[in-house]
């Protein structure tokens, strides 16, 4: 009886250490953007956690395809970057950007493990025709979102999860556009919904003291607010960062220019069925 009971004490024993084993080294799954600058600003992220390793020289450019070191047996899922907040609860992780996760109901700087820093490589800008960068409507609906007014609502709304990137914030005006001229027009611009177009709201207000009407149109996709610009159905957009609109171009031959950044969206990690991210340490 007593050498029955040792074996099967012994058995449980071995099963223990086998299901510890098994959950120590599982899979974990991360969901990524799948644009080409996001996928990078992702990788780059969980690089400087020291999560995986990229190879040298792809900086933005960097896809999962460039991951050379990945101790941690980590499973990417490339996701459009729109769609990430809808599926965390289905990933162990996810690196989601600040407009889609505030839209979603999550906050930046209390809700993420990590956070990207607030670099002003990835400002978010304001886009539009080559061509129409001097005229005076573009010129009026900059110095709007360059005023001191947008820059304020920026950072007491978002408390810094967006930050401002306007190092000389205006009055709202540009003593070089004539208002009178523009005054009964009005401006159309596309943009996401959060936070773009509440930042928007803030610049509406400010032509509208000249007799301009801004006309903000939402969208939640990366590739329609630059297609209704480039054909001239919309005047401008904002939505996107600088390395975004570079690689659009490149990719659809299309002719659209930043006449100025506004602000910076931080990426950060989320935990989907993980809460922390000790699990991808002990992975």
């Amino acid at each position: 009886m007593k050498k029955l009971v040792s074996t099967i004490l012994a058995a449980a024993i071995a099963a223990a250490a086998v299901f510890s084993l098994s959950a120590c080294s599982q899979t974990l799954t991360i969901a990524v953007p799948n644009d080409t600058t996001n996928e990078a600003r992702a990788l780059l992220l969980l690089q400087e956690q020291g999560y995986i390793k990229l190879a040298d020289g792809v900086g933005i450019t960097a896809t999962v395809r460039d991951i050379v070191e990945n101790p941690h047996n980590i499973t990417f899922k490339e996701v459009e970057a729109a769609q990430i907040p809808n599926i965390l609860q289905d990933m162990d992780y996810a690196v989601i950007n600040s407009n889609f996760a505030i839209n979603a109901g999550l906050n930046p700087l209390t809700d993420s493990l990590a956070i990207e820093g607030s670099s002003s490589a990835y400002g978010n800008v304001l886009t539009v025709k080559e061509g129409n960068e001097n005229t005076d409507k573009t010129r009026a609906l900059k110095a709007a979102l360059e005023s001191q007014q947008v820059a304020d609502f920026i950072n007491e709304k978002y408390q810094g999860s967006v930050v401002s990137v306007v190092e000389n914030p205006t009055d709202g005006f540009d003593d070089s556009v004539n208002y009178d001229a523009l005054a009964g027009q009005t401006i159309t611009v596309a943009a996401s919904p959060t936070p773009h177009a509440e930042i928007l709201e803030v610049a509406k207000e400010i032509l509208a003291q000249r007799s301009i009407t801004l006309e903000i149109q939402e969208f939640n996709d990366y590739i329609i607010p630059n297609n209704v610009v480039e054909s001239g159905e919309v005047d401008a957009n904002y939505f996107q960062h600088k390395p975004y609109l570079d690689d659009f171009n490149a990719q659809n031959g299309t002719h659209l220019v930043s006449v100025g950044a506004i602000h910076v969206e931080p990426i950060g990690i989320y935990g989907g069925r993980q809460t922390s991210l000790d699990a991808i340490a002990n992975a």
